[in-house]
């Protein structure tokens, strides 16, 4: 049974950084999923995949590890710099991308 600690991304319909700012901890699956034959759905008896718990810190979370003896994985975020631009320069005259209409 390990965990892996992460700061999860925003999703793809989130244009703000809420709810990215925390740390996650989740369990890795110990059985892998298996799919229902007679309905199709896909179930998995692994109970702990559907739990995950949030964390102010990264020391939290690994403190909560060492503390209940979890075999842990820190994924580190990736950091993201901002382009900055300026609104003048979609009419510069030297522009190096072509004009889009």
């Amino acid at each position: 049974m390990t965990a892996r600690i992460y700061k999860p991304a925003k999703t793809a319909m989130q244009s703000g950084e809420a709810k990215t700012h925390r740390w996650a901890l989740d369990y890795d699956p110990e059985q892998p999923r298996s799919v229902e034959p007679l309905m199709g759905w896909t179930s998995s008896g692994d109970m702990k995949q559907q739990l995950r718990l949030f964390f102010e810190t990264k020391d939290e979370a690994i403190a909560y590890c060492q503390r209940h003896g979890i075999a842990y994985r820190v994924i580190e975020p990736q950091t993201k710099t901002p382009k900055r631009v300026s609104y003048s320069d979609n009419f510069k005259f030297n522009r190096k991308e072509t004009w889009t209409h």
